[in-house]
């Protein structure tokens, strides 16, 4: 039997690219619309391992599509590139 998913954590890493806050906003909206809760993580992983997370809705994406880059930012994390640092 499937498990349901209840929440979901969406993040931009690497270099910006265009259509990355269309991506962002097109989750948050599934999420939304679907009952799952849904976190924006903010500067890559180094937002995730520094618990850099905020809950989104409808209302954090709004216009954010003509907006160049990702507000949810990226950032470079030196503790992925060790083996201990990913665990």
């Amino acid at each position: 039997m499937p498990k349901e998913i209840k929440i979901v954590g969406v993040l931009t890493s690497g270099g910006d690219a265009p259509g990355m806050n269309a991506a962002v906003r097109a989750v948050v909206r599934a999420c939304e619309y679907n009952k799952i809760g849904c976190y924006g993580i903010y500067q890559g992983y180094h937002g995730l391992v520094n618990e850099n997370i905020t809950k989104m809705s409808a209302r954090s994406v709004k216009n954010i599509i003509n907006k160049g880059g990702t507000i949810l930012k990226s950032a470079r994390c030196e503790e992925f590139r060790s083996k201990e640092g990913r665990e």
